[in-house]
């Protein structure tokens, strides 16, 4: 009784997120017939449970643990620094979502099921916050359903056009692939380790040998499971057709929140399976049995080319930053193929200056669509001089998504670049530059709709209300504030990397 009431003081916030969704549910039900009050209550939801994510920051330990003759007991849910610092990731995107949602006409046309559309959130929500945690292949795979499940539904959950009903099946059909691929994978470890806890597979792996082509197979299988939450090529196909067709403030979620939980499950998997070490210098010692350094610098540069490439002939500007956020998964994988914790930190900088240019640029597209019903790159011609607000926060974050000063975009590839130099991969680094050039001319080419070409009369002009302007001042202005005073989001980074270790 001791060990599970210690398991669920650790699960705080999970059980905090699963009440809100219970009182969420009930509180549909009674306020059938008048909806205003959901987001309200799923706000403050969202908020009292990161108030317990940033409670746990210095705690460390195991929930659940079970049993083994291996050297110690390890759990299935492992609570560090680094968990907590994805959970916030999560919960950051989920507030702002909520705000998205409020302002978006997508959403409230759908006033009617809005108890359904965020209890699916937070569906996701929870299935996000075990993925970040879990240390055992039985609950990585039950929470990467739970999230995958709700994000089938929420993709095409409001019906108003075909492009909604299309982007759930694809995402359904994709997300059933990948599940089975990485559910054979695991039994075939489980099958070859007798276990699926990674610390005891680490344990194993280090003292006994096991056959390398059948383990690096199951290992690539488990990858597709992984890869295919991240967008990373080739597992990457559903993402445009689900970006393009599921509402606005869903894509953007996906884009962020769903990529965050499965960095956060990549990261933890290679750490805790493969790393025997870390030395004075933060260097990562990996086990030899799986040639990661050359699987993942393949499979990155593969991503941000394929990412950017494809985002070069999109008009629909849906599309384009769903091959943008492609691209953007090529360069956080950047920070893993170091393996060290100076990449780690890199990455983990770069992602929170993620969360923030590319939401802020899909509050933007949703901002328009609102008004003109189009998310067309034609349709933003003069948009700079029509709606100045807006057509200049577009701007700052697609120079911050491209990686230019004084942007924080360009401190977070700054960071990923030296780390890469560091490590002597000076040729991926040039790589990754280049790729940075191409994606220039795409986001340039957002910009030269915006103000080198005049709106015609028949254009509207983008009137938003007071609050949206706010919402997007929230998120542009730490864009620029980053790109000039970073230190406290470095310090912030390097007290998250620790992974509870062996």
């Amino acid at each position: 009784m001791a060990n599970l009431y210690q398991s669920l003081e650790l699960i705080l916030p999970e059980i905090v997120l699963s009440l809100a969704l219970v009182v969420l549910v009930t509180s549909d039900l009674i306020l059938h017939k008048d909806k205003r009050l959901i987001p309200y209550i799923a706000g403050l939801g969202i908020a009292v449970t990161g108030a317990f994510v940033i409670n746990q920051f210095n705690f460390s330990g195991f929930a659940f643990q079970t049993s083994s003759n291996t050297l110690r007991n390890y759990g299935m849910v492992a609570v560090d620094p680094f968990g907590v610092f994805f959970k916030l990731i999560v919960i950051a995107s989920s507030i702002l979502i909520v705000f998205f949602s409020y302002s978006s006409e997508e959403i409230n046309k759908t006033i009617d099921r809005l108890g359904e559309y965020y209890a699916l959130i937070f569906g996701m929500m929870l299935g996000m916050f075990f993925m970040i945690t879990a240390t055992d292949f039985i609950l990585i795979y039950l929470s990467l359903e739970l999230l995958s499940l709700s994000s089938y539904v929420l993709s095409g959950f409001t019906k108003l056009r075909d492009r909604n009903s299309e982007a759930a099946l694809k995402y359904l059909l994709y997300g059933a692939v990948s599940s089975g691929l990485m559910l054979f994978g695991i039994s075939l470890i489980y099958g070859l380790t007798g276990s699926t806890n990674l610390y005891v597979i680490n344990s194993l792996l280090q003292v006994n040998s096991f056959n390398g082509f059948t383990f690096s197979f199951a290992v690539i299988l488990v990858f597709a499971g992984i890869g295919y939450k991240i967008s990373s090529a080739p597992f990457h196909f559903w993402t445009p057709d689900v970006y393009e067709g599921a509402p606005i403030t869903i894509t953007a979620f996906l884009s962020v929140a769903s990529k965050a939980a499965g960095f956060a499950l990549l990261i933890r998997f290679i750490k805790t399976t493969f790393v025997s070490f870390v030395d004075v210098n933060g260097a990562w010692a990996l086990i030899e049995i799986f040639d990661w350094k050359t699987i993942l610098v393949a499979i990155s540069i593969l991503t941000m080319t394929l990412g950017n490439f494809s985002a070069l002939w999109q008009d629909n500007l849906k599309r384009m930053l769903a091959y943008s956020s492609i691209a953007h998964a090529g360069y956080l994988l950047l920070g893993i193929v170091v393996f060290s914790n100076q990449g780690l930190i890199a990455m983990l900088v770069y992602f929170v200056i993620y969360l923030l240019m590319n939401l802020g640029a899909f509050l933007v597209v949703m901002l328009v669509a609102n008004k003109i019903g189009s998310e067309e790159i034609d349709d933003y011609n003069g948009l700079g001089y029509t709606s100045p607000l807006l057509g200049i926060s577009f701007a700052i974050f697609l120079i911050s998504l491209t990686g230019l000063p004084p942007t924080a975009g360009f401190i977070g590839k700054l960071y990923l670049f030296i780390a890469l130099v560091d490590a002597k991969m000076i040729t991926v680094a040039v790589i990754a530059l280049l790729n940075s050039v191409v994606s220039l001319y795409y986001y340039i080419r957002v910009l030269k709709h915006m103000y080198l070409i005049r709106a015609t009369e028949s254009t509207p002009a983008v009137v938003s209300s007071f609050g949206n302007k706010l919402l997007v001042l929230i998120i542009v202005i730490p864009v620029l504030v980053l790109g000039i005073y970073f230190s406290p989001l470095i310090d912030f980074a390097k007290r998250s990397i620790t992974i509870l270790g062996l």
